[in-house]
């Protein structure tokens, strides 16, 4: 047990480098800050241009969702960041992290904000536009928020694992929690910091984990 303790709760490595684990929750949180907004914008966007039901750009909407739901994030990440420079633009990896985890996870949001529209009768949008609001108003102000409290749980579950997905950001050498953690062990040597880590993104992340639970036994009760 004492072993254990040494290698994985060790106080004195842990006070050597928790300025570094800080900097690195904070760059974490800032990902997720920026990232997830634009994620769920984007998968709003393309679930709004589909249902106007033109062939060509569901087409063209269908194509970038199988693409960039097919591409693991990590394999975006490095294309992004390594391949975009032979091409002229070079991105830092903040911006590399962020457009990686967009482009993966708005295919997931437009999919599930585009289940939440169709799953609203048909005739709220008729009825919407026999009042006089245009096509664009019934989206937003008639279909949209039908929509939105229908899905609300799936939407709850990819936020979180958009959250978790910004670890990868480690692989471009951005100091968030993991690469901090990883940077922090071997200036002590002494794996504490990854154990710190954990903890960290276990405190940040249990409480929407419940809600999340919360919801998904919620939306199970609704449909009985």
């Amino acid at each position: 047990m004492q072993d254990f303790l040494d290698n994985f709760a060790n106080w004195q490595s842990l006070l050597r480098v928790y300025p570094l684990l800080l900097q690195g929750l904070i760059y974490t949180v800032w990902l997720a800050v920026v990232a997830l907004p634009l994620g769920i914008l984007a998968g709003l966007a393309i679930a709004v241009l589909y249902s106007f039901k033109n062939r060509w750009v569901n087409i063209a909407l269908l194509i970038y969702i199988d693409v960039f739901r097919s591409f693991p994030v990590v394999v975006l990440l490095i294309l992004i960041f390594y391949g975009m420079p032979f091409l002229g633009l070079t991105l830092g990896g903040f911006t590399a992290a962020v457009l990686a985890i967009v482009l993966n996870n708005s295919g997931y949001y437009g999919e599930i904000f585009r289940a939440g529209i169709e799953s609203v009768p048909l005739g709220q949008r008729e009825a919407a536009l026999a009042v006089g609001l245009r096509p664009l108003q019934a989206i937003f102000l008639v279909i949209l928020p039908q929509a939105i409290s229908r899905v609300l749980a799936p939407l709850a579950s990819n936020s979180l694992e958009l959250v978790k997905t910004t670890s990868i950001a480690s692989l471009v050498a951005l100091p968030e929690l993991l690469r901090s953690a990883r940077v922090a062990q071997e200036q002590t040597y002494n794996p504490t910091p990854l154990t710190a880590a954990a903890i960290l993104f276990f405190v940040l992340l249990w409480p929407f984990a419940r809600w999340v639970a919360k919801l998904e036994r919620d939306m199970i009760v609704r449909q009985r």
